[in-house]
């Protein structure tokens, strides 16, 4: 009979510890809880890493178009300078339009010819320009450049004349990887009576 009564009395914190042991389901999911948190990390902590790491490319491919586009103009001025005309035509596209002051559009490869050919024959012509803003679209087929320009020529009496102003250009990537300009444009800082007769950049 003390036997039976020990027996009893056992019988209820055996089901206690029954009851207080998590199940091999709970385990599972609990287990499988803390991993989908850890993956849910280590996803997050790729994605965050893979989109700096193309915003880091975009940048530099960015940045390497800007100053391809930098090298190009100054490489432009410096054939112009040199009164080196075919060179200095060789960096218009095709079908390129360029927007003299005080003159008609200029839009086939013949007339934007002539209008080099003119200026660079001009007496005491001298010429620069210098970007001072650079930027590059999202597509990077298109890039766009402004800055200031230096004129030299001489009027009808011999004497030099100095006019100074600004001009924007639009360049185009070619499939090549090229670029060149499909739009040029510039004006004088100076009062249309004050400025000189040719100008550019």
């Amino acid at each position: 009979m003390v036997t039976s009564r020990r027996s009893s009395a056992r019988a209820p914190h055996c089901a206690r510890e029954a009851r207080a042991l998590p199940s091999p389901k709970n385990l599972d999911a609990t287990f499988d809880s803390r991993l989908d948190d850890a993956m849910k990390i280590r996803t997050l902590i790729l994605t965050l890493t893979l989109g700096l790491a193309a915003a880091v490319v975009c940048l530099a491919e960015e940045t390497k178009a800007e100053q391809a586009l930098r090298e190009a103009d100054a490489a432009w001025s410096k054939a112009a300078g040199s009164k080196d005309l075919d060179k200095t035509v060789s960096y218009y596209s095709d079908d390129a339009t360029v927007l003299p002051p005080n003159a008609a559009a200029a839009t086939t490869k013949e007339t934007i010819r002539k209008i080099w050919q003119d200026m660079l024959a001009t007496p005491g012509f001298i010429i620069s320009w210098k970007a001072t803003k650079v930027e590059v679209a999202k597509s990077g087929d298109l890039g766009f450049v402004s800055g200031t320009y230096e004129v030299t020529i001489n009027d009808a009496s011999g004497k030099p004349v100095n006019d100074r102003g600004k001009y924007v250009e639009v360049w185009e990537k070619h499939a090549d990887g090229k670029w060149k300009c499909g739009t040029d444009t510039w004006n004088s800082d100076l009062p249309a009576s004050a400025s000189t007769p040719v100008e550019k950049q």
